[in-house]
């Protein structure tokens, strides 16, 4: 039979510069120690039960009403790098020339008109908007001006009329038959204006969710939530930007407005469609002229070399001017810092 080993002072001075030192004692958690009694039973193994139950989980606090029921606060969700993100499309914004800009439903209406009648209108060009481009909708807007886009006309128009002034917009056929029942909606019960709510406008024949949250926001300078279109529906996803991705745009909407502050409901919907229109394509999106290519999810990114020239170029930018005829060195710079360590030792 073997006999008994007793745990010397090297013995355990070896074990302990293992456990300080090895990956796998340290990500498992145990702790070895040596026999109090320093005696025959040697050196033993112990895990530490707290460390085992040591689990990253939401943060509840519990608080005590005036009417002695306890209410529960729980910690906000909200994406980690989102802010600086923000602040990347608001420079790549700062230019103001995407299409939404020029031809979406806040440049639409007749400024001289009456307040009622600029309502009407931008809630039909909102109508207008949905699965067409916005030139083709600030095309079609000018046209139904220059007829006469108020409710009571658009109600009065025939059908073959108004399809000839909305032609080309997505699905115009439809379209032609919401905007001849909600004109004739609004003629009768709100004297040619559009609602002043959510509840209200979501009644109308060919009206959303989306579209009644612009409208709230351009017509009645009220946000009552995001508008997401496919385009807000799209970069939220790519982002990141959900607590989990979604299917459709209403609940994308659900999912941005439960973290994103209420101050930025409104500036949202302009951004990202604007974003959307010129870098973020629906394919092939320009990931590498982007601002947020390093924290973006769904970039295909830059190797870690790549990343550290990168940061290494901005960090350059930050204090001064790169001069264009250093631009070439910065290149030959470029080629030699990125070759790989056999390149150069050839």
């Amino acid at each position: 039979m073997p006999r008994n080993v007793r745990c010397g002072t090297n013995l355990c001075s070896v074990v302990q510069s293992l456990k300080m030192t090895s990956p796998y004692f340290m990500q498992s958690g145990s702790v070895l120690t040596r026999n109090r009694s320093g005696g025959a039973d040697g050196c033993h193994e112990r895990l530490d039960a707290s460390s085992r139950r040591r689990r990253r989980r939401q943060v509840k606090v519990e608080y005590d009403g005036d009417d002695g029921a306890s209410q529960t606060k729980m910690e906000r969700w909200e994406p980690p790098d989102w802010v600086t993100q923000l602040a990347f499309i608001r420079e790549m914004r700062s230019g103001r020339d995407a299409p939404v800009d020029n031809m979406g439903a806040e440049k639409c209406y007749d400024t001289d008109a009456p307040a009622h009648v600029r309502r009407f209108q931008v809630l039909v060009s909102l109508m207008l908007s949905s699965q067409t481009k916005d030139q083709v909708t600030g095309a079609a807007m000018q046209r139904l001006r220059a007829h006469g886009c108020t409710a009571e006309n658009i109600a009065a128009t025939d059908d073959k009329k108004l399809g000839e002034l909305i032609y080309p917009v997505g699905f115009w056929r439809n379209k032609v038959k919401f905007l001849k029942q909600t004109s004739a909606m609004l003629v009768t019960e709100f004297g040619g204006d559009i609602p002043s709510s959510v509840e209200g406008l979501v009644r109308l024949p060919g009206v959303g969710p989306k579209m009644a949250h612009l409208a709230m926001d351009i017509a009645w300078d009220q946000v009552s939530g995001i508008g997401v279109d496919t385009h807000v529906h799209r970069i939220s996803n790519r982002l990141g930007w959900l607590k989990k991705p979604t299917k459709n745009p209403e609940d994308t909407r659900k999912a941005l407005e439960e973290w994103l502050p209420r101050e930025l409901w409104s500036e949202i919907n302009w951004l990202l469609v604007g974003f959307g229109q010129q870098l973020c394509l629906p394919v092939n999106p320009l990931c590498s002229v982007c601002l947020n290519q390093y924290s973006c999810p769904s970039s295909p990114g830059l190797n870690p070399a790549e990343l550290l020239w990168e940061q290494f170029v901005q960090c350059l930018k930050t204090f001064s001017p790169i001069q264009s005829n250093l631009w070439e060195e910065l290149q030959e710079a470029q080629g030699h810092f990125l070759r790989s360590p056999q390149q150069t030792d050839s």
